[in-house]
């Protein structure tokens, strides 16, 4: 459909349910619960060679809490601590350390096994954690040159119609949705708006605009969006870069189209300008300078060479 998917090259181990075994090993049954209903937790983590070649894992422990703090918010039990879950990620990384030298992509997931079914069924779960290349998300021409994003027909999730604050497997039916709407309609990201017509998030992003004034804005987290860890990033590395006019409030769909800059931030993703919105040019339709000092100060603090940032790096 679009370069914002991806064939998944194959590596050599996954970690499931406490071990590490072959990738044509990591099998569940048809009749596996969260197949059928949904009920899962996910991560997106991603490891990067630093500027001084070794491989380093980006904000891991916060991801692996999110994660649990997702399973609790479904009340779907995880049976390892974060300390665990940690040294299992990097244990799969160090394992395959050869294949990853330049960087990976980390999936961690959790879902209701097989068993019983239907919707009261309590079953086993099941905790697994893969790792793969993944290279930019919205395309090497979208990070330089930026991208085109379509306002979808599609609202994003109420925040009591399903629990936004999670990463939960079946939620991103909706995602799914606007995203296939838009890439089919020749726009490379979608954006959705919450139910009152407020900007929430893109498909799977955080969104950030600049406007003529050089106020810095981002919907709230009181809004139907992801609490996101790129995103909390990104607000920190602009507040100790001296930032001061950086509002967390709501935003109108007519408030991007007059914007001088609009960004997208995500581990996926990672930090990806937007040019146009609606067949709208924003700004001169080239990343602004907010947007490519957040780029380039990410690449540099996930790459090792900011120094004060040194903790949100695991080394393997």
């Amino acid at each position: 459909m679009s370069s914002t998917s991806s064939t998944v090259l194959r590596a050599e181990h996954i970690w499931l349910d406490g071990k590490l075994i072959k990738w044509d090993e990591g099998n569940v049954h048809v009749m596996t619960h969260a197949l059928h209903y949904g009920l899962g937790v996910f991560e997106g983590i991603r490891a990067y060679k630093t500027h001084d070649g070794r491989l380093a894992v980006f904000r891991l422990r916060e991801h692996i809490r999110r994660l649990l703090d997702s399973a609790h918010i479904i009340m779907l039990p995880i049976p390892y601590s974060e300390d665990e879950l940690v040294e299992a990620t990097v244990d799969l990384l160090r394992k395959q350390k050869q294949q990853f030298a330049n960087g990976a992509y980390l999936r961690p997931v959790a879902f209701m096994g097989d068993g019983a079914m239907g919707l009261g069924a309590v079953n086993p779960t099941r905790v697994g954690i893969t790792a793969w290349d993944w290279g930019s998300y919205l395309g090497d021409k979208g990070m330089k040159e930026g991208i085109r994003a379509k306002v979808s027909s599609f609202t994003r999730n109420h925040v009591n119609v399903n629990m936004v604050r999670g990463k939960i497997t079946g939620q991103y039916v909706n995602s799914i949705l606007a995203k296939r709407e838009a890439v089919l309609a020749g726009y490379d990201e979608a954006i959705l708006l919450d139910i009152s017509g407020f900007v929430a998030e893109a498909s799977g992003e955080n969104i950030f605009l600049v406007n003529k004034k050089g106020v810095i804005k981002t919907p709230p987290l009181s809004s139907p969006v992801l609490d996101g860890i790129t995103r909390d990033t990104v607000l920190k590395l602009l507040r100790d870069a001296g930032h001061t006019t950086i509002e967390e409030v709501t935003v109108t769909r007519d408030a991007l189209y007059i914007a001088n800059e609009v960004f997208f931030t995500g581990t996926a993703a990672e930090i990806t300008p937007v040019r146009e919105v609606d067949n709208r040019q924003i700004g001169d339709g080239k990343p602004g300078p907010i947007s490519k000092f957040v780029q380039d100060m990410y690449f540099r603090v996930v790459r090792g060479q900011e120094a004060r940032y040194a903790d949100w790096l695991t080394y393997v």
